[in-house]
C-alpha cells in the first residue's frame, strides 16, 4: 500500500496513516519494537483527537506488524471498537497474516474485521460500511 501523492500522511512510532477519497483510514505498520502501554495510550489519545468522536473504516496493512505485549493488546481491543465501524487487514507476509488473525481470534470484535491479501479487495469489502 502506498499513500497518493496528494494525501495528509501522519507518521507514528509504529506506522504511517492517512484518509483516503472515500473517508477510510489507511495505515501502513513500520518495522518497530513493541511498544509499552504508556506509548500506546499516548497513542490511542492522539487517535481520538484526531478522529473527533467519529468511528472509521480502517484499512491496515499489516505486513510489517510485529507483536506486542497482552496488556498493549487487551488495551487495543477495548478502544478500537470505540473508533472502528469495520476493519481490514492486508499482509504480505505470513508473519503479519498470524499475528493479525491471533489477535482477532483471541479477543472477538464487536466490528466486522477481515484478512486480505490484496488492498483492492479489502477497500472494495469496506465500501459497504462506509
Amino acid at each position: 500500500m502506498v499513500p497518493p501523492k496528494n494525501a495528509k500522511v501522519t507518521e507514528t512510532s509504529t506506522s504511517f496513516f492517512w484518509f483516503d477519497e472515500n473517508g477510510i483510514l489507511c495505515s501502513i505498520a513500520k518495522k518497530a519494537p513493541p511498544q509499552s502501554l504508556e506509548d500506546t495510550i499516548k497513542l490511542m489519545e492522539d487517535f481520538k483527537a484526531l478522529l473527533g468522536g467519529k468511528k472509521v473504516c480502517m484499512l491496515l496493512d499489516v505486513t510489517n506488524s510485529g507483536e506486542s505485549t497482552r496488556e498493549v493488546r487487551d488495551y487495543a481491543a477495548a478502544e478500537f471498537p470505540k473508533l472502528v465501524k469495520a476493519m481490514a487487514l492486508v499482509s504480505g507476509s505470513e508473519l503479519g497474516k498470524m499475528l493479525a488473525n491471533l489477535f482477532f481470534n483471541l479477543k472477538q470484535q464487536p466490528y466486522p474485521t477481515k484478512m486480505f491479501t490484496g488492498e483492492e479487495e479489502a477497500r472494495e469489502w469496506l465500501k459497504q460500511y462506509l
